[in-house]
């Protein structure tokens, strides 16, 4: 069904949109060099990201596909706030109770279900691994 899509910048060019809702085809050096676009303009949009999750899914790629649809619940979260979350995922760097404000935050703020049911993952590796940071 999607396979047929893929690769998109060359079957589907139309399908892909920047995080601005920009087509490829708006893009241009011209418009680069006037300062017409910006680095918001050069991102990928959520519901491109989901077409490629698709795409990846029709190959068989559960793993690929889930990491697409992870990076498209991403796409409105500030990336201040992602690094935040990953320096706060490495091991002995945050609490437990810090690791439950970042699920909440994940799931009712950016309404990124899969991203935190993966920190709740982590939660429960660090808990029983014992490399929560202390209280």
């Amino acid at each position: 069904m999607c396979l047929e899509l893929y690769p998109l910048i060359e079957k589907r060019p139309e399908l892909i949109k920047t995080k601005t809702g920009k087509k490829l085809e708006d893009i241009t050096m011209e418009q680069v060099i006037k300062g017409d676009i910006g680095i918001e303009d050069l991102s990928i949009s959520k519901d491109t990201l989901i077409l490629q999750a698709k795409v990846a899914l029709d190959q068989g790629k559960v793993q690929q596909a889930e990491n697409f649809v992870r990076a498209s619940e991403l796409i409105g979260v500030p990336d201040a706030k992602i690094l935040e979350i990953y320096n706060r995922l490495r091991p002995y760097r945050s609490t437990e109770a810090q690791l439950q404000t970042i699920i909440k935050m994940l799931q009712e703020e950016y309404d990124a279900p899969l991203c935190a049911a993966f920190v709740e993952e982590t939660l429960e590796v660090y808990k029983k691994r014992n490399i929560l940071a202390k209280e």
